[in-house]
C-alpha cells in the first residue's frame, strides 16, 4: 500500500533527512571559515628571503676537500644533497660561479654531481669516452678557469672503464674501431704505449689510470692553463672512481 499507511516512518525519513543536510552544511560552513582564516594567518606571516648557500671553495685545496667530503658521504650512504631546490635554481638562474671543472668519461655509473654529493651550479662538467680530448673539450675544460675564476680541475678515470677497454684491444691487436670511435683509440694511444712498461695484473686498468693522468699533466702544461697552476690559482688533479666501492682516489696534481 505505499507509505499512505505509515506517515510516521515518511516523517521520520524526511526529519533525519533534514538533519543530515542541516549537519553538512554547518560543518562545512566551518571549514571554510578555517580555511580563511589559516589563509589570512598565512599571508599575515612575514615572507622570508632564503639563506644563500654555503660560499664556494675559493682555493683549489677547499675544492678538493670539499669534493672529498662529498665522495666520502656517498660511500657511506649519508647524502645531503645539498643545493638541489628551487631557492638554489633562483639564486643561480643569473650568474654561476661554480668551483670545480670535472673531464669525466660517459659510463652511466660515473655521474659526477652524484658521486660528490654536489648541487646545482657547482661544478662544470664534461663527459667524453675515456676522458679522450680534444680542441672543443680542451676549450670548455679552459672555460670555467679562465673566465670564472674556478680553482680545480678533475680528470677522473674510472674501474672497468669500457671505452679504454675497446681501445687497448684494438691497439694491441692492430684493429680498427667503426665509425668515429676510432678517434677514442687514437686520443688513447698514448696512455696505452706508456701503460705497456707498467707492471700490474690488470693491463687496461693501468691504462685507465695513465690516461687520466696524462690528461691531467697535458691540462697542466696547457699554455692557457700553465700560467694559473704557477700562480697557486688552479690546481689540475688526476683521480680514479672504483665502482665497487663508490670512492675517489687521488692520483696527481693534488694542491698541497
Amino acid at each position: 500500500m505505499g507509505t499512505t499507511g505509515h506517515p510516521h516512518r515518511r516523517a521520520m525519513l524526511t526529519g533525519g533527512l533534514a538533519a543530515a543536510a542541516a549537519a553538512v552544511l554547518s560543518g562545512c560552513a566551518r571549514d571554510t571559515v578555517m580555511v580563511k582564516s589559516a589563509g589570512k594567518a598565512a599571508a599575515a606571516r612575514p615572507k622570508t628571503t632564503p639563506a644563500p648557500p654555503t660560499a664556494s671553495p675559493a682555493t683549489a685545496k677547499e675544492a678538493l676537500a670539499r669534493l672529498l667530503e662529498g665522495n666520502k658521504r656517498w660511500v657511506n650512504g649519508n647524502l645531503q644533497h645539498p643545493d638541489r631546490d628551487p631557492d638554489r635554481r633562483q639564486f643561480v638562474a643569473q650568474t654561476q660561479e661554480p668551483y670545480g671543472v670535472i673531464l669525466s668519461c660517459i659510463d652511466s655509473r660515473v655521474p659526477p654531481e652524484l658521486l660528490f654529493d654536489t648541487g646545482l651550479g657547482d661544478l662544470y662538467v664534461l663527459r667524453t669516452g675515456a676522458q679522450a680530448v680534444g680542441p672543443v673539450v680542451t676549450g670548455s675544460v679552459e672555460y670555467g678557469p679562465m673566465t670564472t675564476g674556478t680553482p680545480l680541475i678533475v680528470v677522473l678515470g674510472h674501474q672497468r672503464c669500457g671505452a679504454a677497454k675497446a681501445a687497448y684491444d684494438a691497439l694491441r691487436d692492430g684493429a680498427t674501431l667503426p665509425g668515429n670511435l676510432q678517434a677514442i683509440v687514437e686520443a688513447l694511444q698514448p696512455a696505452y704505449k706508456k701503460s705497456l712498461k707498467q707492471r700490474g695484473p690488470d693491463p687496461v686498468d693501468n691504462m685507465i689510470r695513465t690516461q687520466a693522468e696524462l690528461t691531467a699533466a697535458d691540462l697542466r702544461s696547457n699554455k692557457d692553463l700553465s700560467p694559473l697552476v704557477k700562480k697557486g690559482a688552479l690546481a689540475v688533479v688526476s683521480a680514479y672512481y672504483s665502482l665497487d666501492t663508490g670512492r675517489v682516489d687521488i692520483l696527481s696534481g693534488a694542491p698541497s
